[in-house]
């Protein structure tokens, strides 16, 4: 009697444990479902290189135009001063320099500060004296050592009283190439008071210079030949 009393129990309990091994194993299904999605979901985010695939190599010449550095031109100046002309020099020779002569030769009237920015040589002669027709040809000989668009030659009629045409025929008989004038009053008075009264004697040939700025050379006397004369000049132009 109590066995079949105890029968139903035993029965009870059986199902209480085949219910607790039941719920046990569900729990473990569960647990490894889990498991599963999260492997499944780390083994997507990362990245899996494919093995068939090439390294990509970036060649180091090519230079993308963003990388290019940037150049600027560097601005210009503003302080730098304009360039300015080279002052000429100030013509600064005596008044008689401004008075009018005559060319011989052409008639073309002229004064000595036109030949501003020359050197010019002076010669006072007469053509009735042989002194000064041995000078003028030193003068002459002069003329073909020198650059004539820098110098000036020029014979003065002194102490004398011709013509315009009697003074280019001594000059075109003797074949002088310089300039020939006859000394007006007004200018041989002017030079007398500069030089005094040897400027006015042919036989003692006497020659001044004048510079480029004007600068009147104290006054010579005697023979002087060609290279003296050259010599002279080249003196009076960088003076």
């Amino acid at each position: 009697m109590l066995i079949k009393r105890c029968i139903p129990i035993i029965l009870i309990l059986l199902i209480v444990t085949a219910c607790d091994t039941f719920a046990d194993n569900a729990d473990d299904v569960v647990l490894e479902d889990t498991s599963a999605q999260d492997v499944a979901q780390v083994t997507t985010d990362v990245p899996v290189e494919d093995p068939t695939s090439e390294p990509v190599v970036v060649d180091p010449t090519r230079i993308l135009p963003t990388d290019i550095p940037s150049t600027s031109v560097p601005a210009q100046p503003t302080d730098v001063p304009p360039t300015s002309e080279p002052e000429t020099a100030t013509y600064n020779a005596p008044d008689w320099t401004n008075l009018t002569l005559t060319n011989a030769q052409t008639g073309a009237t002229f004064t000595l500060a036109d030949f501003a920015g020359k050197t010019v040589l002076i010669e006072p002669m007469a053509t009735w004296c042989p002194n000064c027709r041995t000078q003028q040809g030193y003068v002459a000989q002069a003329m073909e050592q020198v650059n004539t668009d820098d110098f000036v030659f020029i014979s003065l009629s002194v102490g004398e009283n011709v013509s315009n045409q009697t003074l280019a025929n001594y000059a075109v008989n003797n074949g002088f190439p310089q300039i020939f004038v006859v000394a007006t009053p007004e200018f041989t008075n002017a030079l007398v008071q500069d030089f005094g009264f040897s400027v006015t004697t042919p036989p003692s040939t006497p020659h001044f210079t004048i510079s480029p700025i004007g600068t009147v050379s104290s006054l010579s006397t005697g023979y002087h030949q060609a290279e003296d004369l050259v010599n002279e000049l080249l003196a009076a132009q960088n003076s």
